[in-house]
């Protein structure tokens, strides 16, 4: 994605519920930081969301008709809003996340964007990458699957870090 001068490289971990993307995420995370990377994750889920605390400041204000409720200190901020409707993963992008040299997205699996594919056979399901949707990039799996893609084991998160890092356009330096 790019705005601005700015170039930020969006990619999607995929997989069936339970396949262990979460758990991925947070072990490349310390990794790719470690590699002087700044990310951010975007998770989408299908559940309503209640972040606020009841009878806490925040959720007074929404619960009194604020649209929008935003919590700021020394060390973060956080904002609860009501929505009329889902917004696209670029406007997320580009509202929270333009700070970031890459946005790791969980979920989102229809989007157009480079993926890997966390898959586990306990479900009984073929992978997702194997039907014929071309963004996914390399699969995680500790199952003998038949692809032409790059596979990785679950425990080798320094080469999947070194694998996704290898993937991000370079700026010329001209």
């Amino acid at each position: 994605m790019r705005a601005g001068s700015k170039e930020i490289f969006l990619l999607g971990v995929a997989g069936r519920s339970g396949s262990g993307k979460t758990t991925l995420i947070e072990r490349l995370l310390p990794l790719l930081k470690g590699q002087g990377f700044r990310v951010a994750v975007v998770k989408h889920t299908h559940h309503d969301l209640e972040f606020d605390v009841p009878g806490k400041d925040s959720h007074r204000f929404k619960r009194a008709g604020a649209a929008t409720s935003i919590l700021v200190s020394r060390t973060g901020l956080g904002i609860v809003k009501d929505l009329d409707d889902e917004p696209s993963l670029d406007e997320i992008v580009s509202r929270y996340a333009m700070d970031s040299d890459m946005v790791i997205v969980e979920g989102f699996k229809h989007e157009r964007l480079p993926k890997i594919e966390v898959f586990s056979a306990d479900r009984g399901e073929p992978p997702l990458c194997l039907s014929g949707d071309e963004t996914y990039m390399a699969i995680v799996t500790d199952e003998n699957v038949d692809t032409p893609l790059p596979r990785f084991g679950r425990d080798e998160v320094a080469a999947i870090a070194q694998f996704i890092t290898s993937r991000i356009p370079r700026k010329d330096i001209s």
